[in-house]
């Protein structure tokens, strides 16, 4: 890829990355609320009050969904802007 194109890439990379995060979050939140305990939110890992496979469990959860949303939207972006530019952004 030429330096050109890629001066475009990497600053669309970086918000749709931001984007992503965001839904992740959401989505995260949302899922938690639902397997969780109520409206109580994720366990700190510092919190000794809390059980050690609840704070993993809760770890592991975000970790998948962030993991997941980054590749779909970072996928999706590199998809939409090799059709555009007729480039890979790789």
């Amino acid at each position: 890829m030429s330096s050109s194109p890629k001066m475009f890439y990497t600053p669309l990379s970086m918000a749709v990355s931001v984007a992503g995060g965001l839904l992740a979050s959401k989505l995260f939140s949302q899922i938690w609320k639902r397997v969780g305990d109520g409206d109580q939110p994720p366990p700190e890992p510092d919190d000794l009050s809390q059980s050690t496979a609840k704070v993993l469990f809760a770890a592991a959860l975000q970790s998948l969904i962030f993991g997941l949303a980054r590749a779909a939207v970072n996928r999706a972006s590199a998809r939409s802007y090799q059709a555009i530019t007729q480039e890979s952004p790789a």
